[in-house]
């Protein structure tokens, strides 16, 4: 008997070769295989005649090959193999391409099932390459798995099922109660069902149950992270300075800033470090949250630091903190790669020595000889561009630091407590008053020439444009697509002739972005033709147009993101999405950006149109792959299982009880390849 550490070459039919092909799945053993779940099925219980169907409809057809099988050399490669079958009523001529084994174990005037397209006439019937199988054997629901070079899904689904014959009862996770609870099937049923189900009912049974598990584990691992970074502090925040922050500002906050700055101060003032997420739409105002946590950090007498992926960024946050906190009695300073090797020894000194409240800066905070005296706030700006170990490396400066990571990329609510369940989140859903609505347009390039005369009148009435391009250089296979490069030398040249052009772009080096970022927010650049490199960047009140080129290439929130960059000042801005593309799809995604200004409402419907993968990638989030749930589609469950995941926790915090056993293991495989 097999069991599921067993490997997958022992599997009967399997052997050495076969196994390199699972292999390259990530399929090594046999509970890999087992939860290695169909992507889809075919039905082919609901059989018809031919009579009963439309010309090029799919079907599923009994019939008894009536002819014997002729092979036909088209060319060097490409064998067609040809017979006829009959329904009773109707002769069906079959044709099978390059399939050799199928054509030879065919027999005539045995029984079988055909699924295919079936192509009519008014005097015959024919099936290109149909999918056929004996009588007895093939009128079921057929599982169709992923596949990965010569091994077909057929294959997948034949071994599968040798090693479900050869298992045991799978052992259950669940305890009865959750499984009575929430209306659950066995694992062991689900397991043996998702592969091979009788009929609809039972496929959807054991999609709930797996789905329902898959979720309640991912739920179980992150809240468990979350209790795992609770040691408690020995920072004491025992005042509340935000009265006397607000009552210094020259603006009133917003309801939401205000939550916001209240929640952290909570958080500060518990036994445990704040470990929170502010998430807020592009002019917000996460920048003035920071400051109100800031002013009560550093009145407590603690140290901060705020650490920016980009210079330009730090000197902005620079720049907008000093003038925040300016007469408050607060010293900040800003330390990046460019700050003079003089400058920056006294900066060290003066930050051991506790004479630095507040050190904005880059990656340079958290190289080793940069040592705080009293750190007790650690701030990063846009988190997801800095690694784990980075922002882990600034909070080690200091013992059980508050961390608070800010965010301009609206994430879907519904998502929220997924995607960053290590975190609790604030969220900014309001903008302070008098920021203005950006006019987005959606045109073809058609419009081009007037686009220009836009963008040139707009440029001599001293104002600045961006124009985004999807690529940074040409490429052969995407010549109808527009890069950085090509664009930036034609416009140079033509429309733009006598105005000054920069390029920017994420092939440049650092030191060479930060000058043409530079040049661009001071005004000595007048049109900046770029890539998404822009897409975090600094506030240029100035630029007032942005120009999307082939806009359908680039995802709903990332468009958003990029139209942040435009209307920071109080001049009217315009934000024009050219694309060319005939897709109703595309055309409808582009409209929703002329719609909605709220990136939360944009994110909600890129969700739905594009589905989670966008928000839920291992690349930006380092979250466990998920094999059967969706985020999108199975948010009902998502939405038991953090109820049941709680309740958990509740009876048996540490996963303690023999119930929980299994559960426990569960939690352990999912998180076990992800760095926290």
């Amino acid at each position: 008997m097999l069991n599921p550490e067993s490997n997958i070459k022992f599997i009967k039919g399997v052997g050495e070769k076969r196994a390199e092909m699972f292999y390259n799945l990530g399929i090594f053993d046999v509970d890999a295989l087992i939860h290695f779940f169909p992507r889809k099925y075919e039905d082919w219980t609901k059989t018809k005649t031919v009579a009963e169907v439309e010309n090029g409809e799919n079907i599923t057809i009994k019939a008894t090959m009536i002819t014997p099988v002729k092979e036909h050399m088209i060319r060097r490669g490409m064998t067609l193999y040809k017979c006829r079958f009959s329904d009773g009523e109707s002769v069906i001529n079959v044709t099978i391409f390059n399939n050799k084994y199928l054509a030879q174990a065919l027999r005539v005037y045995e029984d079988y099932v055909l699924f295919g397209k079936i192509e009519k006439t008014f005097t015959t019937a024919s099936m290109s390459s149909p999918k056929i199988e004996k009588l007895d054997t093939g009128v079921r629901i057929h599982p169709i798995y992923s596949t990965t070079g010569k091994l077909t899904s057929n294959a997948i689904a034949k071994v599968i099922k040798t090693a479900l014959e050869s298992l045991d009862e799978i052992p259950e996770t669940l305890s009865d109660d959750i499984r009575k609870k929430y209306d659950l099937i066995s694992l062991d049923s689900a397991i043996r069902q998702i592969h091979f189900p009788e009929n609809e009912e039972e496929a959807s049974k054991a999609r709930k149950r797996l789905i329902f598990e898959e979720l309640l584990t991912l739920q179980l691992g992150l809240l468990k992270l979350k209790s795992n970074k609770k040691n408690e502090t020995p920072l004491k925040i025992t005042k509340d300075f935000t009265s006397e922050f607000t009552s210094l500002l020259p603006f009133k906050l917003t309801n939401a800033q205000q939550r916001a700055i209240d929640e952290c101060i909570k958080d500060m003032q518990g036994k445990y470090p704040m470990n929170r997420l502010l998430q807020g739409d592009v002019g917000s105002g996460k920048t003035a949250v920071g400051a109100g946590i800031i002013y009560t950090a550093v009145k407590n007498g603690y140290q901060t630091a705020l650490m920016t992926p980009t210079e330009i960024l730090a000197t902005q946050h620079f720049e907008s903190l000093s003038k925040m906190l300016d007469g408050k009695g607060i010293t900040i300073r800003l330390l990046t790669g460019s700050t003079k090797p003089k400058e920056k020894r006294e900066i060290k000194a003066d930050l051991i020595d506790g004479k630095i409240d507040l050190l904005i800066g880059t990656h340079a905070l958290i190289q080793n000889d940069v040592e705080f005296s009293n750190l007790g706030l650690v701030i990063t700006d846009e988190q997801h561009r800095f690694g784990v170990k980075q922002r882990a490396n600034l909070a080690s400066k200091g013992q059980g630091i508050h961390t608070l990571v800010m965010s301009a990329t609206p994430i879907p609510r519904t998502l929220g407590l997924i995607l960053y369940g290590d975190l609790d989140i604030s969220i900014l859903d309001e903008l302070p008053p008098g920021r203005q609505t950006i006019r987005t347009d959606v045109v073809d390039s058609s419009y081009h020439e007037r686009l220009y005369k836009f963008i040139r009148d707009a440029v001599d009435r001293g104002e600045q444009c961006y124009i985004i391009c999807p690529m940074v250089e040409e490429n052969e296979d995407s010549l109808d697509i527009k890069s950085a490069e090509q664009l930036a030398e034609g416009l140079s040249e033509t429309a733009f002739k006598g105005y000054n052009l920069g390029l920017l772009h994420g092939k440049m080096k650092a030191k060479e972005k930060d000058n043409v970022m530079k040049a661009f927010s001071n005004g000595d650049v007048q049109i900046l033709v770029a890539t998404t490199v822009i897409e975090v960047g600094v506030d240029v009140p100035n630029a007032t147009i942005m120009v999307v080129e082939n806009a359908e290439r680039f995802g709903l929130s990332q468009l958003h993101q990029l139209r942040g960059r435009i209307g920071r000042g109080s001049k009217k801005s315009f934000c024009v999405l050219v694309s060319d593309s005939k897709s109703e799809i595309s055309r409808s995604r582009l409209m929703t950006m002329k719609r909605y200004s709220d990136g939360f409402k944009i994110a909600d419907e890129d969700l739905k149109q594009r589905g989670p993968g966008d928000f839920f990638g291992e690349r930006q989030h380092g979250l466990p792959k998920l094999k059967i749930a969706d985020m999108l589609e199975d948010i009902d469950i998502l939405h038991l299982a953090q109820n049941c995941a709680g309740d958990i926790l509740k009876e048996d915090y540490n996963l303690d009880l023999e119930k929980n056993k299994h559960l426990c293991d569960a939690i352990t495989k999912m998180f076990r390849n992800i760095e926290y």
